[in-house]
């Protein structure tokens, strides 16, 4: 296993690379010196999105939603407590389908909200429908192995 990983910045998507036991220790950006971990999921457009599944070394999970979806709104505070307990071993994102609708198509994503894993650059797992915070954690470690 590799010393460092890279990680790409939440806030200005620079990658940086961070040393393995670091990690839990709140690096910061060097670019823009910001937290690499918010505990909050990152809003990804199509140019961040390819940036975040090509170079993060840490697996990435995807939230794909839309503003008027009622489940996608239910899920929402689960999602962001799931990042707070997933974080810094994963990157939670989330993909609004109705402002960048190319994403969607490019992922065929039919129902909304869809959870997708992202591991070394490519998909591994997806989960359609809203889930608890637990559920998400739970799936999102099984799936990342």
């Amino acid at each position: 296993m590799a010393d460092s990983l890279h990680i790409v910045c939440p806030h200005c998507h620079t990658t940086n690379r961070v040393r393995q036991d670091d990690l839990a220790n709140a690096p910061d950006c060097g670019s823009c010196h910001k937290s690499l971990f918010t505990q909050n999921p990152v809003a990804l457009g199509e140019e961040s999105f390819d940036r975040h599944i090509a170079r993060s070394q840490i697996p990435v999970l995807v939230d794909f939603w839309a503003p008027w979806c009622g489940p996608c709104k239910q899920m929402a505070p689960a999602y962001k407590q799931a990042a707070a307990e997933l974080e810094p071993a994963f990157r939670l994102a989330k993909v609004d389908t109705e402002a960048v609708p190319a994403l969607g198509a490019r992922f065929n994503i039919r129902s909304i909200p869809t959870l997708a894993l992202f591991v070394g650059g490519r998909e591994v797992a997806r989960q359609a429908g809203a889930m608890g915070a637990a559920d998400i954690v739970k799936w999102a470690r099984f799936h990342a192995l």
